[in-house]
C-alpha cells in the first residue's frame, strides 16, 4: 500500500506550464512556408476536428490523416521533424520550473495532462518537465473522468489542482470538493474564451501567470479552497 500524503500537486502541461498556444503558432508558421496557405489551412482544419472528436489535441495523428490527403508529398517527414525536434524547453512559461521546485518542498508534484500516448510524453520530456517532477507524469484522455485512478496512484488528504481550463477545475472540484484546492493561472486561448468565463465557476484562486504561485505559500492554497466551499454552501 502506498504512502497517504498530506497533499498533491498536481499541474496541467499545456498553457499551465508550457506555452502551447507559442507551439501552435509556430506550427502554422512552419506549416505556410514550407507547404503553403492552402495545406496549412487543411492540416488546421483536420487538427481541430480530431481535437473535437477526441479531446485533445494530437499533432501527429493529424498529420497521418492529412497524409492520406498528399500521399506522394515527401515534404510530410519535414513537418514530423519539425514537430519531434521542436524546442519546447524554450516554451516554458518564465518562472513553471521554480514553481515546481517550490511546491515539490510541500509534497509531490505531479504532471497530470491530457494527451495522445507518443507525442505528449515527449513534450513532457524534451520541455524539461518530466525530470522536474521526477517522472511523476500521468496522461489520460480525459483526466478529470480518471480522478480514482489518480488517488490511488498518489494518494493524499488534499490535492492542488492547476490548470488554465475552468471547465476540468470545475469537474474536479464536484469529485473531490474541500479535499481540492483549484488554481486557475489566466494563461492561453482558453482562459480568456468569454464562453468558458460564462460557464464555469471561479477557481478557489487565481492568479495572472504561473509564476505568480512563488509568492503563495501552503496556508494560502488550502485557505483558499476552504474559504470557497464555505462560501458554496452558505446560505444565500
Amino acid at each position: 500500500m502506498k504512502t497517504r500524503n498530506e497533499i498533491v500537486f498536481l499541474l496541467d502541461c499545456d498553457n499551465t506550464l508550457l506555452d502551447n498556444d507559442c507551439v501552435l503558432k509556430d506550427l502554422q508558421i512552419h506549416l505556410e512556408r514550407e507547404f503553403g496557405a492552402a495545406n496549412r489551412d487543411r492540416y488546421w482544419q483536420i487538427f481541430e476536428a480530431l481535437r473535437a472528436e477526441l479531446g485533445y489535441a494530437d499533432y501527429l495523428g493529424a498529420l497521418q490523416r492529412y497524409r492520406a490527403d498528399a500521399m506522394n508529398d515527401p515534404r510530410l517527414l519535414q513537418m514530423s521533424a519539425f514537430l519531434v525536434d521542436y524546442p519546447f524547453a524554450d516554451r516554458l512559461y518564465p518562472g513553471a520550473l521554480d514553481v515546481i521546485e517550490h511546491l515539490g518542498a510541500w509534497g509531490p508534484t505531479v504532471i497530470l495532462s491530457d494527451g495522445d500516448v507518443v507525442f505528449q510524453p515527449l513534450k513532457i520530456e524534451r520541455s524539461g518537465l518530466w525530470d522536474a517532477v521526477d517522472g511523476r507524469v500521468l496522461i489520460y484522455i480525459h483526466k478529470e473522468k480518471m480522478l480514482d485512478d489518480v488517488e490511488q496512484r498518489y494518494p493524499a488528504r488534499h490535492y492542488v489542482m492547476v490548470d488554465d481550463k475552468l471547465r476540468i477545475l470545475a469537474a474536479m472540484k464536484n469529485i473531490l470538493e474541500e479535499r481540492l484546492a483549484t488554481v486557475f493561472p489566466r494563461q492561453g486561448h482558453y482562459a480568456f474564451d468569454p464562453h468558458n468565463m460564462a460557464t464555469y465557476p471561479a477557481a478557489d484562486l487565481t492568479v495572472e501567470r504561473i509564476g505568480d504561485l512563488i509568492n503563495y505559500d501552503l496556508p494560502a492554497l488550502l485557505g483558499a479552497a476552504r474559504a470557497s466551499h464555505t462560501d458554496k454552501r452558505s446560505p444565500s
